[in-house]
């Protein structure tokens, strides 16, 4: 049994409970969406001493003052995409690489951009062991995007933002849709916008709170 193996077949349980209580029980729909979330490991994206809580209905921390998302904010942000299986997607903010190996599971391509340099490390290790052969990494500022990459069809990121950085609304395709948390330090609300030809469609979708996104055009890293 190899280890992608051994990883779905372990925390099965928990797995569906999860799926059951904090997805549908909160009205996520996409059923392609909840059978990729049934067998993505999340028990192997958090350090050893937290995999009993992995499941639970909360981030945990991974390091480097960072975070994973609670699965039904994973969830939440990639049914935003609208994703059916050829799209490329720009994820800023590899982190874990939980939310990642969701959007590759989703999605023809994924680019993510991490700015620490040792979490994308660690993360490109565990990846590349659950066999993910459609991820394409990067170090550095995400709130630049990957311009020579664009456009995206669609566009996530994983961290707090006062505003979308101009750059990514451009790299965003016509038809694409790009989801955010926006708002201050403490609490944001997680915002999708949609490019219809010249047109941008914004709306809210529930509260959250993430770390913030550390780059040029978002939050300058705290002294």
């Amino acid at each position: 049994m190899n280890l992608t193996e051994q990883a779905i077949k372990a925390y099965a349980g928990q797995r569906r409970k999860m799926i059951e209580e904090q997805l549908l029980e909160r009205g996520i729909k996409d059923l392609a969406l909840m059978e990729v979330m049934s067998r993505v490991p999340r028990h192997l994206f958090v350090d050893s001493s937290l995999q009993q809580r992995a499941y639970g209905d909360c981030p945990l921390p991974i390091g480097e003052n960072q975070t994973i998302s609670q699965p039904y904010i994973v969830a939440s942000m990639t049914e935003a995409l609208h994703l059916k299986g050829k799209e490329r997607v720009l994820e800023i903010g590899t982190g874990s690489g939980y939310q990642t190996a969701i959007l590759a599971e989703m999605a023809s391509q994924v680019f993510t951009i991490e700015r620490i340099r040792p979490i994308v490390q660690k993360t490109k290790v565990l990846l590349n062991s659950l066999r993910y052969e459609n991820i394409i990494f990067k170090v550095f500022d995400g709130t630049y995007g990957w311009r020579d990459q664009s456009p995206f069809d669609a566009i996530l990121i994983s961290a707090a933002t006062p505003s979308i950085p101009m750059a990514l609304i451009e790299q965003l395709a016509d038809k694409g849709h790009l989801v955010a948390p926006v708002g201050g330090r403490e609490s944001q609300q997680l915002t999708v916008l949609s490019k219809i030809g010249s047109r941008l469609v914004s709306r809210e979708k529930e509260s959250c709170k993430f770390v913030p996104l550390i780059g040029k055009f978002a939050w300058p890293e705290e002294e």
